[in-house]
Parts: structure tokens; sequence; C-alpha cells
């Protein structure tokens, strides 16, 4: 029966195959010609939608939706149901913890951060403003930052206060000149340290304006801190009063610190720096390590630097480019006055050299766009306020202030050269076989138009080519199965 069966479907197969080709051979060219035309249209608009889609948004629509919808449904498994899962019940088990502090680290690293080495609004960004008429940073990037400046400057108790009611409203306020104004106003009433902070980011033209008018907000910040801190423990008012009175003084001290690295007091910025993180060590938010880390290497104190990486460089703490990359400019700079890549691949890597490749290659796989800023592949702008972690941003932000640290050590720049790998932005499959598809019919569509007699030749040559090993297949059954038998299974 199984065998009947088999031969049945195959005849059944071969009448299907026969229409077919009747139903070819009755087509005329202008069908040809119409069907190219058609099929090279649909794929011309699939081309076009798909490359704005990419310009756009960075990903392929068709890749995008195959993976967020088809995927799920032919079995794939979804990786963020698990971690969230695991965050929710993290207590049951030691690996249950593990996979948490894993889902807790990616999502730290898709996170938006505030850059913290960003420039002075007034002193730095606006000379880019005077200079070219165009705004340097993204309204979303400054919306970013307000967000910040309400969270860290403000609190529910500052309309007992009329100067920081005034300043609550002013860092809503999209107006520079508007934010400026409630600044003076609110400075017109008492010395409020938020309006000398906003005022010296916005208002200051020189650095050494911004310094002054810090110098004037950590006076009024550390009266009110020490007014505050004594007043923390009578009601969670007071706590929340002297949580943002803490903020203000971390933020300015970090800042008056910025202003002497940048005015070449880089020993002095070093050691307020220092003498910040002691003060107020739990406060890791502004990522002061950062530019300690910045003004070590630029007084070349790589045995400080060392220092700080060993106690930041955890597997526990969210990683960044300035992490990773200066962790790799110290393993270069032991060997990259010895390095030969030619002697290299001779007697092999000694095993200081393996740390530093190694060390390179975590770097660029951590933030693989930072290699074409430091090789000056690619041109620099000013660094935005935030950025993202392992993005183009943070690449972008830590070229800005890094590179000439690395252009400093000889050596090291081309050992870096050698060992890194660029990041290359591929265009999805989809796109590419698209695009060769669509190139295909039109190509036949023009052939068919010029030649239809010819190409209908050819289009029956390769039909039958096709169907070839299906009709020898047929006609080996057809000589074992007695003509008896076959003529009954036609009867079918």
């Amino acid at each position: 029966v199984f065998f009947i069966t088999i031969i049945t479907l195959s005849l059944t197969l071969v009448f299907l195959v026969s229409a077919v080709s009747m139903f070819l051979n009755t087509l005329t060219p202008k069908f040809y010609v119409a069907l190219t035309g058609t099929s090279s249209l649909i794929s011309g608009l699939i081309l076009i939608f798909e490359w704005w889609y990419f310009r756009k948004y960075g990903t392929s629509f068709i890749e995008q939706v195959s993976v967020s919808h088809l995927r799920p449904l032919l079995g794939g498994v979804d990786t963020a149901a698990p971690n969230n899962n695991n965050s929710s019940s993290s207590s049951n088990s030691s690996s249950s913890n593990g996979e948490t502090d894993s889902s807790r680290q990616s999502v730290s690293e898709c996170k938006v951060w505030r850059n913290p080495l960003n420039l002075f609004r007034g002193a730095e960004y606006n000379r880019y403003t005077w200079v070219t008429g165009r705004e340097p940073l993204t309204y979303y990037d400054m919306n970013l930052s307000a967000q910040d400046h309400q969270t860290f400057f403000t609190c529910d108790s500052d309309h007992l206060r009329p100067a920081d009611a005034i300043m609550q409203k002013a860092w809503r306020e999209r107006n520079p000149q508007a934010r400026i104004s409630a600044a003076h106003e609110a400075l017109e009433l008492e010395d409020c340290a938020t309006a000398y902070i906003l005022l010296a980011e916005e208002e200051a033209t020189t650095i050494m304006e911004a310094e002054r008018l810090f110098k004037q907000a950590l006076k009024a910040g550390e009266l009110c801190y020490r007014r505050s801190q004594t007043l923390q423990h009578h009601g969670t008012q007071y706590e929340a009063q002297h949580r943002r009175d803490t903020n203000v003084l971390v933020y300015i001290k970090r800042r008056l610190a910025m202003c002497s690295r940048k005015l070449g007091r880089t020993r002095e910025a070093v050691k307020m720096m220092r003498d910040l993180m002691k003060e107020f060590p739990l406060l890791s938010m502004f990522n002061i390590h950062e530019n300690l880390l910045e003004s070590l290497l630029e007084l070349q104190n790589y045995a400080d630097v060392q220092a700080v990486l060993a106690k930041y460089d955890d597997i526990s703490l969210p990683k960044s480019a300035t992490i990773c990359y200066t962790a790799a400019l110290l393993k270069a700079r032991a060997v990259s006055d010895k390095f030969s890549p030619e002697a290299a691949s001779r007697r092999g890597l000694s095993t200081a050299e393996m740390n530093a490749v190694e060390a390179i290659h975590r770097a660029v796989e951590f933030n693989p766009h930072v290699p074409k800023y430091l090789l000056e592949m690619k041109s620099l702008i000013l660094p935005p306020e935030h950025i993202l972690k392992r993005g183009d941003s943070e690449a972008i932000a830590y070229a800005f202030f890094h590179l000439q640290h690395w252009k400093r050590v000889e050596g090291t720049y081309n050992l870096f050269h050698e060992v890194s790998v660029y990041p290359k932005k591929e265009l999805p499959f989809f796109i590419l076989f698209t695009a060769g598809l669509c190139s295909f019919t039109a190509m036949l569509a023009l052939l068919t138009h010029q030649f239809p007699e010819l190409m209908g030749v050819f289009a029956k040559a390769f039909l039958s080519t096709l169907f070839a090993p299906l009709n020898f297949i047929m006609e080996k059954v057809e000589s074992i199965l007695p003509s008896s038998l076959w003529h009954q299974l036609t009867r079918i």
C-alpha cells in the first residue's frame, strides 16, 4: 500500500508538471516582460524602504521583524524573560544571583550615563556656536541634562525657601536666557549655591570666570550642607534636603577640580578629586574616578593610574571605555618600545605582549567604536553631555580627552594600530539579498524585452533542465512496473 501511495503521488506530480509545462508553453513573451517588470518594481521598493530604514535606525527592518516576531514562533529563546525572572528571585540560589548580576550589568551598559568629563556650556560649548552658528548639543541631550539637574539640585521642600523655589522653575526652563535671568533673580534674594552653578555652567564665557562662580557656590553650598547635616535626622523632609545639599556640594567640588585641570593646575585637581572621593566614597554616580584617571595620565603618573584601576576595574562595577582602554594603555606601554609585528610573527608573543594584546582586544570588544577615533580614521566632534555605554557617543567622549595620552607614549600608538580590530558597520544580509534580487530581475526584464524569442528558448531550456531528474526517475519507474499495473494506476 505504501509503495502504491508513492507511485500515485509521483504520477500526480508528473501530471501537475505537465500541466504547468503546457501553461508555460502557451505564455507569450509579453507575460514574461510584465512578470519581471513587476517583480523588479517590488524589489526596488523593498530595497528603497530597507535603505531608508537602515539609514534612520541603523538596522534592517526585515531582520528586526524576523528576529523579534518570527524567531519566537519558530522556537527561539527570548533572553530577556529569564533575566527579568532572575532579578525578581535572585535570593533563591547562587546561580540565580550570578545571572541577576550579569543582567543588571547588561542593563547598566545600555543605560544613558552623564559624561563625567562633560564640557562647560558657556565657556566651551558656546564657542562652537559663536564660530559656526550651529548648536553643539542636541535637544535630547539637553533635555536629559535638565532632568539630571532637577534630580540632583531640587527636592520637595524647595518651596519653603524662595530662592530654591525660583531655581526649581529655572531648571525646567528650555530657554537659556530665561534660566540665567532666574538665577540672577534667586541671587538677589540670598546666596543660592544652585544659582551660582547655573551661572558658572551657562553664563561664564571663560574657565576662570566659571571657577570664580563655583568658588562662590562652594561657600554657599558648604553653609547649606552643614545646616542640613545637623537636621537630617529630624524627619524625611530634612533628610531629602541633606541629600540634595550633598549632591550640590559634590558637584561643585568636582567642577572646581575640572576647572583646575583645564587651567593647567593638574596636581591641584588630582588632590581635590582624591579628597572628594575620600569624603564621599559612596557617591559613585558622578564617576569621579574617571576624572582622576585622566588627570593622572596627564601627569604621566602611571603607578597611581594602575592603583586606581585596581580599585575600580571590578567585575561588580559597570565598565566604561575609560577603564578598559586605560588598562590596555598601561599594558601596551610596558611592551610598546620592544614590540615589532615582524619579530612577533617569527618568535611568537611573550607573556607581557600577550597580556597587552588581550587587554586591547578586551577594550575593543567592550567598545569597538573607539579605535577609529584613536587612530584618527574618523573625525572628532565635541563630546555630548550624555553617553551610551559601548556606543559611539562614549567613543567620542573618550577619544576627545584621551587621544593625547595614547600619542604621548612612544610605540603604544603603533601597537594599538597593529592589533586592534576596527568596527565595520556591515550592511544586513537582507539588504544585500534584496539588492541582488532587484538587479537580477531588472536584467531579466531588459533581456526579455530586447530578445523575447531567445529568452523564451532559454526559459524552456532552464525548466527542462530543472525537471530532468524527475523525468529520469519516472522513466525508470515506467520501465520497472508492468504496463497493466501502470495502466491501472493512471486510472485512479
